[in-house]
């Protein structure tokens, strides 16, 4: 029994419903009835909250667009945060957008992705979902039970699935942070359906008389020293930006996080990996369909 019990009530509920569905699709399914209801139910509870991807999305969209804007009012107002944040909160309140947009949606999501996982992953709460087989192998059955009979195929198929799902998406965010030069921001924009255009709305260019590389401000008109504010700080970017080596760290674990879902696959049981290949399948769909690149104007 789960400590809170209207949780408990809705993840009941959601066992009988995979049940149901079960029953519905045994006379197409045969065997794999309730491995088939699994990826049905699945797929119905993504579209149930794709409203609220949907406001994730448009929200990352209004904020990956802001962006150069900005980085532009931190570098100028950068002795003065008062103003800066002054200046933020006006840029956000004139773009109706917020610092925080797409956030909201996504925590009202996590209760759902919650029931799912104890659904998947407790036999008291799966309602004895979890003793039901898919090609003679128990959906309770776990990479560390054995890999003999059919265990070892079936789960060798999933985690390749798993795996080409987690590079897919990996690979999407290494592009989308090396197109904006931007370690962490450039996640962010590419995850959002941004293409970049020039960071920070500058320009670059060679100071002939001293043969440093500067950044002109187009909007502020002001010349300074590649590298951010006063010519330090950190190591400059691709774009003379300055990159703060634990950012530049995090930019280069963030792209691993994908294949978290493959570890996990190897302990959990297989009711549960093959909602984790459901689910991640159509998070890459989502990332083809609802976040396509959408061209940044230029200024």
């Amino acid at each position: 029994m789960l400590a809170f019990a209207p949780f408990d009530h809705a993840v009941g509920a959601a066992g009988a419903a995979v049940h149901l569905l079960a029953g519905v699709v045994e006379p197409l399914a045969a065997g794999g009835a309730t491995a088939a209801a699994i990826v049905l139910f699945t797929v119905a509870v993504r579209l149930l909250i794709s409203p609220l991807t949907v406001a994730q999305v448009r929200g990352e969209r209004r904020r990956a667009a802001l962006a150069p804007a900005v980085r532009d009012l931190r570098h100028r107002y950068a002795d003065d945060p008062a103003r800066q944040q002054r200046e933020l909160v006006e840029l956000y309140r004139s773009a109706g957008a917020s610092p925080v947009a797409g956030c909201l949606p996504a925590l009202l999501q996590a209760p759902f992705f919650i029931l799912m996982y104890q659904l998947f992953t407790t036999a008291d709460a799966g309602r004895s979902l979890l003793a039901e087989q898919v090609a003679g192998v128990s959906l309770g059955h776990r990479l560390a039970d054995g890999w003999g009979g059919a265990a070892g195929p079936l789960f060798g198929v999933l985690l390749a699935v798993l795996t080409a799902l987690a590079w897919w998406s990996s690979r999407r965010m290494r592009r989308a942070a090396a197109a904006t030069g931007d370690p962490v921001g450039g996640l962010a924009a590419g995850s959002a359906g941004i293409a970049p255009a020039d960071p920070g709305g500058t320009d670059r260019r060679a100071d002939r008389t001293g043969g440093t590389d500067r950044r002109v401000d187009r909007a502020g008109g002001t010349d300074r020293p590649a590298g951010g504010p006063g010519g330090g700080g950190g190591r400059p970017g691709v774009d003379g930006a300055t990159v703060v080596p634990g950012v530049a760290l995090l930019g280069r674990v963030l792209p691993l996080l994908p294949y978290a879902t493959v570890l996990a696959a190897l302990v959990l049981p297989l009711a549960a990996v093959l909602y984790l290949v459901t689910t991640t399948a159509w998070t890459a769909l989502e990332q083809v369909v609802l976040r396509r690149p959408v061209p940044q104007p230029t200024a």
